[in-house]
């Protein structure tokens, strides 16, 4: 379904009772983050602020749920568009033998035809307004969280061109906004955008850019898709709208932009010019990213629409509106990645704690030797697959989204010393573990049965772990999970009194870890809060090669559990020698101003802010976590 603009997508959402109109007073300074936080975690509906001390209401969680996701790609699942992309691409690589057989794929041609991108001749609606002198300050910019370097524009739509074959990359890349015409482009070091800029700087170009906000909502989602290189995001929305992108020439520039969008933002990035410090910014792995040198982006004209809304969003520790723009991806490129290179894939899940890249699931049909990991290693080598952190990998006969299932499922079929497999290779620029910038190691987890030709370990040893043995009573134990008979002990220490390989070793020894296959360690504030936030924390927290370690028997051989080190790392207990960045809660006065405002928002019952559980993780006052 093709929306003709954003203010369509508004009212088809509050037709379906999906959004509130909030016409109190509320800034965009850290309380329309504490109130969406609210919302995003409890199921809340999508959010239109009216009274926000601009001229423009702004709108957030718009994608915030399964069925607010399918109404923005207009379908009634996910999985519908992956099925239309499997019959797209089984019609396009079938063999064709015959002429005949041949004539037969041009409706298929003629239908991604129509979907190629359209150019409107004048102006388009987005233009309707042009700004007499640029100014980001009359935009309802948010500042998301309260160590943030400044507000942030978060849905933005990043038009840039390559500057000798022109081929186009849309993109999104937080700005933040520095002056009424100066924001920070942060396109990271593996994204096509950075590769333009660095094509430009070469060349001694200067670079136009133009930024697009809102419009028909596939386009933020399109934003955010991991195409291949070259690969048109505007066909991809095409296709999902069932209907051609109308692009428009920016004023200032020969960039194209939909026609339909609610504000352009034209401007240029000068390679020659020093980088400018940007951040830090509360980011979607639920701590900080901390101030880093990125391009500046000049504005030089502004343009919007009459009734133009300004689209927004906040990331943070999960769930947030990301998690839908994200199974929207899992959904719709599972076929492509499984058309493409690995038939024998099923299912594929990002659960919500691994942030996109920490954790992934993936489900197999295993026919040979060897085939979990031929799938890991390809995974890990395919486009933004190659960020993943943790990659597990099961049979066939597993429902993915029930995680209770795939932890006992691990627990019952993983030798934790014979069904491990590390590696090494890029990561997420956003991963704060890695010792190395964008680099580091990965871990996977094997936890298909065994055929001939492989080693079959079986269960490592039958579940008979007594939580009374007096050396862990010294220590802040975890014991949810084995109460529940599953042989992960979590325990809680800190590193500038105890070494944490010694401290195993020590416990193995001793005999208090008999029955566990696995020993979580954490700092000691984060031992006793909910195991998906643990899980969370610790996919974050964790280098695998450095931090994922064994006992040894007497004959120096590695012996089960392995221990995990998900605590927080630093120079003095680690010989870390990067920052480390804090997690994210909101301020008390933020929290308290939302509290005493609630019952006129007309959002529901009261919801308590979910800042509160998780400040015990949070180091000290800032955004770099000192000690």
């Amino acid at each position: 379904m093709a929306y003709p603009n954003l203010q369509a997508f508004i009212k088809s959402l509050e037709s379906a009772g999906e959004l509130v109109r909030i016409k109190e007073y509320v800034s965009p300074h850290l309380q329309i983050t504490e109130i969406a936080d609210r919302m995003s975690k409890n199921n809340g509906k999508a959010l239109l602020f009216e009274n926000n001390g601009t001229e423009f209401p702004l709108l957030i969680n718009a994608m915030g749920s399964e069925k607010r996701m399918c109404m923005a790609i207009g379908v009634q699942t996910l999985d519908d568009t992956a099925q239309q992309i499997e019959k797209l691409m089984a019609g396009l690589m079938s063999p064709r033998d015959s002429f005949i057989s041949k004539l037969s794929l041009l409706p298929t041609l003629a239908e991604v035809a129509a979907f190629m991108p359209g150019h409107k001749k004048g102006k388009g609606a987005c233009q309707e307004v042009e700004m007499e002198k640029p100014d980001l300050s009359k935009l309802p910019v948010l500042t998301c969280w309260p160590h943030d370097g400044g507000p942030f524009i978060t849905l933005p739509v990043v038009h840039t061109r390559h500057p000798e074959t022109g081929v186009r990359n849309i993109g999104m890349y937080r700005m933040q906004v520095f002056s009424p015409d100066t924001t920070g482009m942060h396109w990271h070091l593996h994204k096509n955008s950075a590769a333009h800029f660095r094509e430009y700087k070469r060349l001694g170009l200067r670079m136009p850019v133009a930024v697009a906000l809102g419009g028909d909502p596939v386009y933020t989602y399109c934003a955010t898709a991991p195409l291949p290189e070259n690969i048109d995001e505007y066909l991809l929305a095409g296709f999902l709208r069932k209907k051609k992108v109308e692009l428009v020439k920016c004023l200032t520039s020969e960039i194209e932009v939909p026609a339909d969008a609610d504000f352009i933002i034209e401007g240029y990035v000068d390679p020659a010019e020093d980088l400018i410090l940007e951040g830090p910014f509360g980011d979607h792995t639920g701590f900080y990213s901390l101030a880093d040198y990125y391009p500046k982006f000049h504005v030089t004209c502004i343009t919007h629409r009459k009734d133009a809304v300004y689209p927004t969003t906040i990331v943070g520790i999960p769930p947030q509106e990301d998690k839908w723009l994200g199974k929207a991806t899992e959904r719709i490129f599972l076929p492509l990645i499984k058309l493409s290179m690995l038939p024998e894939i099923l299912d594929m899940v990002m659960p919500d704690e691994g942030v996109f890249h920490n954790i992934v699931l993936v489900k197999i049909r295993k026919t040979y030797p060897g085939q979990a990991q031929k799938v890991m290693n390809s995974l890990w080598g395919a486009g933004q697959m190659m960020f993943n952190k943790i990659l597990i990998v099961t049979d066939a006969d597993i429902d993915l989204n029930d995680s209770k299932a795939v932890a006992e499922l691990i627990c019952a079929k993983v030798h934790p010393v014979d069904d491990i497999i590390f590696n090494r290779g890029p990561v997420d620029v956003l991963d704060h573990s890695s010792s190395r910038f964008a680099l580091g190691s990965k871990l996977g987890i094997d936890v298909t049965a065994k055929l001939p030709g492989e080693t079959d370990f079986g269960n490592p040893h039958e579940f008979n772990f007594d939580s009374s043995h007096l050396m862990l009573k010294e220590l802040s134990c975890n014991f949810s999970l084995t109460e529940n008979q599953l042989p992960v002990l979590i325990i809680g220490i800190d590193k500038l009194q105890v070494n944490q390989r010694a401290l195993h070793q020590q416990l193995f020894e001793a005999g208090a870890l008999q029955g566990i296959n696995w020993v979580v360690y954490v700092d000691p504030e984060a031992a006793g809060i909910l195991i998906p936030d643990i899980v969370w924390l610790v996919a974050n927290n964790i280098d695998p090669i450095r931090d994922c370690c064994y006992a040894r028997d007497k004959n120096g051989l590695d012996v089960m559990p392995m221990a995990v080190d998900g605590t927080g790392k630093s120079l003095a207990a680690d010989g870390f020698k990067r920052q480390w960045p804090n997690v994210l809660a909101m301020d008390n006065r933020t929290i308290e101003e939302v509290d005493a405002n609630w019952a006129k928002l007309g959002l529901g019952a009261f919801i308590p802010s979910p800042s509160l559980r998780y400040k015990i993780l949070i180091k000290n006052e800032g955004a770099v976590a000192k000690g």
